[in-house]
């Protein structure tokens, strides 16, 4: 079963007091393009965050947030919690530049409007192993979260993909009742031209010569291999997506673009506008697979 690069996880553990929650999301990418959002208390942590991130989620535009919500001591409502450290290293200064023992009143408001006092001081203390080991489980319990919407996005592309191989094969199967008969009338098309030639210039044709070039236009007329290839290719396509589970996007990309090439033959060497529709209807579908197919792991 394929897995879709499209993903969205959660999880969520209480931490120091708080809520400590991570979400992952995800687009499609040709390679691992991380974005990594960290509340302070992990950010020495990050290479190891970004490390486990890129094994497990092996590539994709992905976004990650580990942030926390609610104090430890909840403020009584529509206060702001102050930051007293930043407020007194803010005293301190205007003490030491002005040459004062003590900061008047109207100052010190002024400096608890500051924004950096009016935000809570940031806890940006060491992990203990306990606490790093828990939010080593609450960074892989959102990665299990999000690789199963992966997997679940990954099954609708399967059968997505299942339906439009089916239209491919069901109409290429349409191409049979023109191909029987094309020959023929290519070789009656051919005659009629040469009847209309003077009788001089058909006494003057060498019938043996002309047959050859016949048959070699002919052969480059046949579609036989094309239509095998073809064949091949739609049957390539499906072992491959329900095979391995990881890495098989850019492989689909690769059979996509030769059944594209088996596809585009067939319509240069279709000369019956009923085939050249039905290569038509081909074509549009599989530029849908195309389309999808970026969104493949």
């Amino acid at each position: 079963m394929i897995l879709s690069m499209t993903g969205y996880g959660k999880a969520e553990i209480i931490f120091r007091g708080k809520k400590l929650f991570c979400e992952i999301r995800s687009l499609n990418s040709k390679s691992m393009d991380l974005s990594v959002r960290l509340t302070p208390q992990l950010r020495a942590h990050e290479l190891d965050i970004r490390t486990l991130i890129a094994q497990r989620l092996e590539r994709g535009k992905v976004d990650l947030l580990i942030d926390v919500q609610g104090d430890k001591v909840q403020c009584a409502k529509d206060v702001t919690p102050v930051n007293w450290q930043a407020a007194k290293e803010y005293a301190a200064q205007y003490k030491e530049q002005m040459g004062v023992a003590e900061v008047p009143v109207e100052v010190m408001a002024a400096i608890l409007r500051f924004p950096e006092v009016l935000k809570a001081q940031e806890d940006t203390s060491d992990l203990t192993e306990e606490e790093w080991s828990s939010v080593q489980a609450l960074l892989n319990q959102a990665i299990d979260a999000f690789i199963a919407f992966r997997t679940q996005e990954g099954l609708s592309l399967q059968n997505m993909f299942t339906e439009k191989l089916d239209g491919i094969a069901d109409l290429l199967a349409q191409v049979e009742p023109f191909e029987k008969g094309r020959v023929a009338k290519i070789k009656e098309r051919l005659e009629a031209n040469l009847a209309q030639l003077s009788a001089q210039t058909q006494a003057e044709i060498d019938r043996n010569r002309l047959e050859q070039e016949m048959i070699y236009y002919l052969e480059k007329l046949d579609i036989t291999e094309e239509k095998v290839r073809l064949t091949n290719h739609i049957k390539y396509f499906r072992e491959t997506m329900t095979g391995s589970t990881t890495g098989v996007g850019k492989k689909l990309g690769f059979i996509a673009q030769e059944m594209g090439r088996e596809i585009n033959t067939l319509g240069s060497k279709s000369n019956q506008s009923e085939m050249q529709i039905i290569v038509v209807k081909m074509k549009d579908i599989l530029e849908q697979i195309k389309e999808q197919v970026l969104n493949v792991l």
